[in-house]
């Protein structure tokens, strides 16, 4: 269990990773915030499977972190003060707890998180779109960082992903590069795969990026990708690939 505890009281933070540890040996907390900012910032490159959510942090109420991202993770909400509990349930609340946090209040908590986790084992989110024909969600943009400041680039902003010396960067239709948190692998499992398509190990294109394309030896495909790529030779698109990638063309 991936637990992520985001608290602006250092030492409550750490009493409550304590306690867990002691009370739930299988959780690992994997990150410990202290901000609004820090947590957006965190969730949207991140997943857990449980987060810790102090309501109020060192820039704001916690309750705006929902209102900028998309956050499906359950919340174990903790707080000295009980009058936002009727808001916290409106959200991805399994419980509310009131501080200092007791260690059976805590375990009951968990419980209930781990009730909630087995009855809804199944993805029911992705069959209900299914069956309902709604399109799955895909991250619609991308919040980079540079220096101090932070700029979100949305996906259609995006020409191509590229990975070079173990990192992963983006480049934009101005041509412009950034580096991202994520590897292609887990990139491919969060864009819309109607709009890009992994060509090889190094780039994921976006339709609109591909300028020309022709015939390759071994029946592969060469692209021409605009903005153009320092290295032609990285635009061809893997012999493994190449019958999705005429698919995902006539599509």
């Amino acid at each position: 269990m991936r637990v992520i505890i985001i608290e602006d009281e250092e030492l409550a933070a750490e009493r409550l990773e304590k306690m867990l540890i002691e009370t739930a040996p299988e959780a690992e907390v994997i990150a410990k915030l202290s901000s609004v900012k820090e947590s957006v910032k965190w969730l949207t490159l991140n997943k857990a499977d449980l987060i810790f959510l102090d309501i109020q942090l060192s820039d704001g109420l916690s309750f705006s972190i929902f209102e900028q991202i998309t956050v499906k993770t359950p919340v174990i909400f903790t707080t000295a003060y009980d009058q936002y509990a009727i808001k916290a349930f409106n959200l991805n609340s399994v419980s509310y707890l009131l501080k200092p946090v007791r260690k059976n209040e805590l375990t009951e908590a968990l419980q209930k998180y781990k009730s909630l986790k087995s009855a809804f084992s199944i993805d029911f989110e992705n069959i209900l779109s299914a069956v309902q024909g709604k399109q799955p969600d895909y991250r619609r943009r991308f919040l980079i960082q540079i220096g101090d400041r932070f700029r979100k680039i949305e996906a259609e902003e995006i020409a191509y992903f590229y990975a070079m010396e173990k990192c992963t960067f983006l480049k934009t239709f101005e041509g412009n590069s950034y580096p991202l948190d994520l590897s292609l692998d887990n990139l491919v499992n969060v864009i819309d795969p109607s709009q890009f398509f992994r060509i090889n190990r190094k780039y994921v294109v976006n339709m609109r990026s591909i300028k020309n394309m022709y015939a390759w030896s071994r029946s592969r495909i060469k692209i021409i990708l605009s903005p153009s790529v320092d290295e032609d030779s990285d635009t061809i698109v893997s012999i493994d690939r190449a019958a999705d990638f005429r698919n995902w063309l006539n599509k």
